[in-house]
């Protein structure tokens, strides 16, 4: 009976499972992870080399022509050493870890969430998914806010694969379209595009794409050549904090 339970465990029928059990499900860029893993043992004793946490999103990317939507890997880390689990044992085991500041905000069509895999010796591995809310830090949020105050309204966020001219730690940047509905901009830009290219504790460097709004045949013309477009790269520090909309809106004003 045990060397057939062992067989059927190596199928992965009767094996050991994992459960991870986040201590909230919202966390801002940046902030410390915390929560329980759960091995609940199978019908026989079992070796685990290791439980890995892996963090995962999507983004767009062009193959053959086609815009396809395809998951990335961003983080990868272990939390435990190789221990055996007995049949019908429970385990907890208690992690921690800080999620990346440059974690991509869960806005739009954006989606983030931890994937745990328990690695079983000559056996089939079991895994868990558990999705969470990514808030912006708080240099990120004070941007974000910025942008609204000068009459900006949010109408898309989403990854989207990048050149390696703009390429940090990841093949994608995140990026926020915003489209002028009242305030200093209104009639004269079509659209703002803003992408956090870096972050750091203290700093972020943001990458914005001022989309003038063309006026007449000349306009007509650049808008159809995309001159009529301009890229600005600005860092945001802490320094900066208060006054984040007055630098923004004298470093948008030069473009329009």
């Amino acid at each position: 009976m045990s060397f057939f339970n062992k067989m059927l465990a190596s199928l992965g029928i009767g094996s050991a499972k994992v459960d991870t059990q986040l201590e909230k499900s919202s966390y801002s860029a940046g902030e410390t992870v915390r929560g329980e893993v759960e091995v609940y043992g199978g019908n026989v004793e079992q070796r685990i080399h290791t439980i890995y946490f892996t963090l995962y999103t999507t983004y767009i990317k062009e193959i053959d022509d086609r815009k396809v939507t395809v998951p990335y890997a961003f983080y990868k880390f272990k939390i435990s050493d190789p221990f055996t689990i007995q049949a019908n044992e429970v385990k907890i085991i208690p992690f921690s870890f800080k999620l990346p500041v440059d974690t991509p905000l869960t806005i739009g069509s954006t989606r983030v969430w931890v994937k745990t895999e328990l690695d079983i010796q000559s056996g089939v591995d079991s895994t868990d998914k558990d999705y969470m809310e990514v808030r912006p830090s708080r240099l990120a949020s004070r941007v974000l806010e910025a942008v609204q105050n000068l009459g900006f309204r949010l109408r898309k966020a989403e990854n989207e694969q990048v050149s390696l001219r703009y390429r940090r730690n990841y093949p994608f940047i995140q990026e926020f379209e915003f489209v002028p509905i009242s305030g200093p901009f209104r009639g004269r830009l079509d659209e703002l595009e803003i992408a956090f290219l870096a972050q750091q504790e203290g700093a972020v460097e943001l990458l914005l794409e001022v989309d003038r709004k063309a006026r007449g045949l000349g306009g007509l013309f650049a808008e159809m050549l995309d001159i009529d477009e301009s890229l600005v790269r600005v860092t945001i520090t802490e320094a900066d904090y208060n006054r984040v909309e007055d630098k923004l809106q004298q470093i948008i004003s030069r473009y329009v």
